[in-house]
């Protein structure tokens, strides 16, 4: 089956094409540009450049892959959650096409869309836990199966990425945070100030960042913001704590579940520390560690393609009807 998967559910507009699995071709536009001056993304520039981008994405696609709009067979677009100006811009026009072609279309959620995005290049080995940190969400999954999903733990407040862009944004390292912290965080010495390991008492497998994010603010100022010196080490130092925070909320869940793979996805994937910490102690459990290719961690059409694609492989369209949403937890999102 030849799938279109839209995702637009940010500030990326990204299209891919998929066939019975195979990722023919992932087109991106990207808006880093257009919100670097900001130290984040705003979503009403967010929503109007997706507004200017559609149809040259999805033309740049066709020619890449030689396909034209009727060798489609079925389309899927990210519904929720997101920002909800960017999502309903992707989502009418991923309807508009299905119902203009008369083809099945179904509304994916983006975080099943990470969760998958790491087996576009591997296969699943069931169960396992996944962990998908990006600038909107850092939860943790226990896997059974496709469609098959518990969630075992979150961040209560911030994002791990959310966290990264706020604290390069204090220091003047631009936009986006993470690579930018990972950057000159190699320069930077990890232990030269102590961030305490987030605790919360409701559930073990929660995590928090709001108290590491206090404390480099803290940092920062206590030492004059000076010197590129003390960026390094606050970085360095920042980037550590949040991958002993991930790694101990991990660590903790594989004590309870005893799964097969180690799975981390999303735009914080991409993070060196973070999957040198994760796959060791994936090693040290013998069981696989796997993580997407970096051009799959963000945002991006493929992994939208790929789950669309197997549930209307199953059947299991959506109405024209579904409407974006800006919240909706996995497993609670719209059954058809």
């Amino acid at each position: 089956m030849l799938v279109l998967g839209l995702e637009s559910s940010c500030d990326d507009l990204s299209m891919a094409l998929i066939h019975e699995g195979h990722l023919l071709a992932n087109t991106t536009a990207s808006q880093t540009l257009d919100h670097a001056p900001f130290g984040g993304v705003v979503p009403e520039i967010a929503s109007r450049r997706h507004l200017d981008t559609l149809q040259p994405t999805l033309e740049l696609l066709l020619q890449k892959t030689g396909k034209n709009l009727h060798e489609i067979e079925g389309i899927a677009a990210t519904y929720a959650p997101g920002l909800v100006g960017s999502l309903l811009v992707g989502l009418n026009f991923a309807k508009s096409l299905a119902f203009a072609l008369d083809r099945p279309f179904r509304g994916v959620h983006h975080i099943e869309g990470h969760l998958w995005s790491a087996f576009l290049e591997n296969q699943p080995n069931f169960p396992f836990l996944g962990l998908v940190v990006s600038g909107g969400h850092s939860h943790l999954y226990w896997v059974r199966d496709f469609g098959d999903y518990q969630l075992l733990g979150h961040t209560v407040d911030d994002a791990a990425g959310e966290a990264f862009d706020k604290i390069a944004k204090l220091m003047g390292l631009g936009f986006p945070g993470g690579p930018a912290i990972e950057k000159i965080a190699r320069d930077g010495d990890a232990k030269a100030f102590s961030f305490a390991l987030p605790l919360v008492k409701a559930n073990p497998l929660h995590t928090s960042f709001s108290g590491m994010k206090t404390a480099a603010l803290e940092f920062w100022q206590g030492k004059g913001a000076s010197g590129e010196g003390l960026k390094a080490d606050i970085a360095a130092s920042f980037q550590a704590g949040v991958v002993r925070a991930l790694s101990v909320m991990v660590t903790r869940a594989l004590a309870k579940f005893p799964a097969r793979q180690l799975v981390v996805t999303g735009g914080v994937a991409c993070n060196a520390p973070l999957r040198e910490a994760l796959a060791a102690i994936a090693a040290e459990r013998s069981i696989d560690f796997v993580a997407p290719a970096p051009r799959y961690c963000t945002d991006n059409g493929a992994m939208i393609a790929y789950v669309g694609e197997r549930y209307l492989k199953q059947g299991a369209s959506s109405p024209l009807g579904i409407n974006a949403k800006a919240r909706l937890p996995l497993g609670e999102e719209i059954r058809v």
